[in-house]
């Protein structure tokens, strides 16, 4: 088999076609929840702490003056953003918590489905079982 045949047959099983569907739903669904902690979650953070704006908080590492805005101050130097870590932190505990809900439902959906049945035990045809002791017959006698 050349390469790109192999190839061919690699890429077109259906995991390798799952697993590219799962990771471009996933890239969507991953703005999706960047999208509600930005503009849902994080604003009603904000407000709970005095109207507090975490996307700026950040440490000058470069001696930027204290108030600029985060952008502002990275383009004069280094800066620890650790309010940009936080809301993406946040952001993947949303991510993983729904993840993991949805492959709880899963599971319990496939938990109810009855297992496949196993083979019915195979009865050797009488001709066969007649036949193998005249294999071994011979074999005793030799």
């Amino acid at each position: 088999m050349s390469f790109f045949q192999e190839f061919k047959s690699f890429a077109v099983k259906g995991n390798v076609m799952d697993l590219a569907v799962g990771v471009i739903i996933g890239g969507a669904f991953g703005k999706i929840v960047d999208s509600i902690v930005g503009d849902l979650i994080m604003p009603l953070v904000s407000k709970a702490f005095g109207g507090l704006d975490f996307s700026n908080y950040y440490l000058a590492l470069a001696g930027q003056t204290a108030g600029l805005s985060l952008v502002e101050a990275k383009k004069l130097g280094a800066v620890f953003a650790y309010g940009s870590f936080m809301t993406v932190a946040l952001n993947f505990i949303i991510l993983a918590f729904i993840i993991f809900v949805m492959i709880r439902q899963m599971n319990k959906l496939t938990a109810g489905k009855p297992a496949e049945a196993s083979p019915a035990e195979v009865i050797t045809p009488e001709d066969v079982l007649l036949l193998r002791e005249i294999r071994d017959s011979l074999k005793n006698k030799a």
